[in-house]
């Protein structure tokens, strides 16, 4: 089980691996937990020889392709989405062009310099700025129609930052298993669906299946398998939407696909997969024995 890491989602991290490394003990797995590092990781899994590597990373390193790479070069059999299709999505900005060229809907956005977006309204308000490859809601500034003038981006982040037109509504996401999306999500928050909101308790409410109209809900089945699909993703996948009830199937945009979601108390596709009647346990046994080389 690889877990932890040096992302700004270590932590969410830790928690996913620990409640998978617990879910497949108890399906009669030996599992051994390894908390990720650049200096010791090669040497940890070569010293351990596992037959599969459960991948419970998030974040950078863990889920774009790096830590991929290095287990295909081991020849280690491993869960989710492989080089390429990793690399792919975690990369907002160009994931978005794939979707474009598939008919898939998208926003307006572009790359920019963080300093540039400290000086000036790089884009028409409202519009939102967030790092190009992180998840978990990390580092996102929301600039308001009134805005009286560009967000002040916290030096930390990264160089070069999105920034994608705002689009009003509601969070919807789905969870892709293999070739089959399992059911739609509506997360309900009282403000942004920020890092907070995600995994704190409480912190959201999840209505599944969402109860919005059912061309709504089709559409966003449809458009997660056809995403999950363009990107090459394998294993479990989740996609993650904004909808604009006011405009119905037209108000849809696609945000992001996420090649490793979060397997915590509170999160989406652990959820999903019990409302479609499969367990944790269940759902864990089955990233584990879908997993492989040359993925």
């Amino acid at each position: 089980m690889l877990m932890g890491g040096p992302s700004a989602e270590r932590e969410v991290s830790l928690v996913s691996g620990r409640e998978c490394a617990a879910a497949l003990r108890a399906e009669g797995y030996d599992v051994t937990e390894i908390d990720a590092s650049r200096e010791s990781l090669v040497d940890d899994l070569q010293r351990v020889k596992p037959d599969t590597v459960f991948n419970a990373l998030h974040g950078r390193w863990g889920e774009d392709g790096c830590v991929q790479g290095v287990l295909e070069w081991l020849k280690l059999p491993y869960t989710h989405s492989g080089v390429l299709a990793s690399a792919l999505a975690m990369d907002k900005q160009r994931s978005k062009d794939v979707f474009a060229r598939a008919g898939l809907p998208v926003v307006e956005s572009g790359l920019f310099s963080r300093d540039l977006i400290s000086a000036e309204h790089v884009m028409q308000p409202p519009y939102v700025v967030k790092p190009n490859n992180e998840g978990s809601s990390v580092g996102i500034y929301v600039v308001s129609q009134d805005a009286n003038g560009p967000p002040k981006i916290d030096p930390g982040l990264p160089d070069t930052l999105m920034v994608e037109t705002y689009v009003p509504g509601r969070e919807l996401t789905v969870t892709v298993q293999g070739e089959r999306p399992l059911t739609v999500t509506d997360i309900i928050t009282d403000g942004w669906y920020d890092y907070d909101a995600k995994y704190k308790t409480g912190g959201s409410h999840h209505v599944v299946p969402a109860d919005i109209p059912g061309r709504v809900f089709d559409a966003c089945m449809d458009m997660a398998l056809e995403a999950h699909r363009v990107l090459g993703c394998r294993g479990i996948s989740r996609t993650d939407f904004r909808w604009d009830e006011a405009r119905g199937v037209e108000g849809i945009i696609i945000l992001e696909v996420n090649t490793q979601p979060g397997m915590t108390p509170t999160s989406l596709s652990p959820e999903q997969a019990a409302n479609i009647g499969q367990s944790f346990g269940e759902l864990c046994t089955w990233i584990v024995e879908d997993a492989s080389c040359q993925r």
